[in-house]
């Protein structure tokens, strides 16, 4: 059995644990939280529930950690110090960012002799897989990503770490005419032409309305390079509303084959999501056991979905995986 500890216990975090507990070869060493613990409520009442700081104090138990907190702020720190300590995985997904966390968490994983694999979910992850086969495999074509419609856990919690601000959700819509154009094999399109972005927020009593929507619409890596529209909302309107958190996307390539590059191709992979956490931790628990088997070969560092082989994510044997799946 792989013992997985759940770091922060948000949406993703319960997403993880049930993925976890979906899993016949995992079992939960814990759930660590900065939150009082008798305050957090698990799936099931066994699940020991800890503080965060008992990952710095001493050992855990876990063969893996899956770290579930936020892009923005946890993610760049949490990482790179528990690496020292711990296998881990994180969903880090600030994309312009993403070779500089490599960085931190591979010195940070060779210098403890750790296996970590930052950035998985579906995108950066999944969709980072489709975007490479699809280059690899179509090299005189174009295409792009689409996210949405639906809620972005990642840009929900930046807006919700802007003071003043007591809760929010943001919605990413794809813009149906450029999908459209792109699907032909056109390219070049900007961010803004591709995603708009909704907002809605709940403010704090008090709060300024027009600078948190500065604030908002100015935020580098989130919002500074889309439209974006900031609706101000009460707290029963967000719960009654905007409780569920759908998302998807698809990845497209259109490309030439062919001596006179006469042969059209398209390739594209989609996803439909009732339920944007619960599916990203499901990919979460898959990369730790690819996690726990890297260490297990002997290997330290970081890794990226690139440098995992996709058997390491299955619970089933190579030789069930040929004669099932290939």
């Amino acid at each position: 059995m792989i013992r997985i500890g759940i770091v922060g216990y948000g949406n993703v975090g319960r997403g993880a644990e049930a993925a976890v507990l979906q899993s016949d070869d995992m079992a939960l060493a814990g759930i660590f939280t900065r939150r009082p613990p008798e305050s957090v409520h698990a799936l099931r009442e066994e699940t020991p529930v800890y503080p965060m700081s008992l990952l710095t104090e001493q050992g855990t138990g876990a063969d893996v950690l899956l770290l579930c907190g936020g892009s923005a702020t946890d993610l760049p720190v949490q990482t790179p110090e528990l690496a020292r300590r711990y296998c881990v995985v994180d969903t880090f997904d600030t994309h312009a960012r993403i070779p500089e966390h490599f960085a931190n968490v591979d010195a940070a994983a060779k210098a403890g002799r750790t296996a970590a694999i930052i950035s998985t979910g579906w995108d950066p992850g999944l969709f980072s897989l489709m975007r490479l086969l699809g280059t690899a495999i179509l090299p005189d074509g174009a295409g792009d990503t689409f996210w949405g419609p639906g809620v972005s856990q990642g840009h929900s919690d930046a807006v919700r770490r802007i003071e003043g601000v007591a809760d929010a959700r943001q919605y990413t819509i794809p813009v149906q005419r450029t999908v459209n154009a792109v699907r032909k094999g056109e390219s070049g399109f900007t961010a803004r032409e591709k995603h708009t972005r909704e907002v809605y927020v709940v403010l704090k009593e008090g709060a300024d309305p027009q600078r948190v929507a500065r604030e908002i619409i100015t935020m580098p890596n989130y919002f500074d390079e889309y439209d974006t529209t900031v609706h101000f909302i009460s707290a029963e309107e967000m719960a009654a509303e905007h409780g569920a958190m759908p998302h998807g996307g698809f990845v497209i390539r259109h490309g030439k084959l062919g001596p006179a590059h006469q042969y059209s191709s398209l390739m594209e992979f989609k996803l439909e999501l009732d339920s944007n956490p619960m599916f990203t931790g499901a990919v979460m628990a898959a990369f730790g056991r690819a996690c726990y088997r890297l260490h297990a070969q002997g290997r330290t560092g970081c890794f990226t979905a690139f440098d995992v082989p996709l058997g390491l994510l299955s619970p089933l044997a190579a030789e069930t995986l040929r004669s099932q799946l290939l």
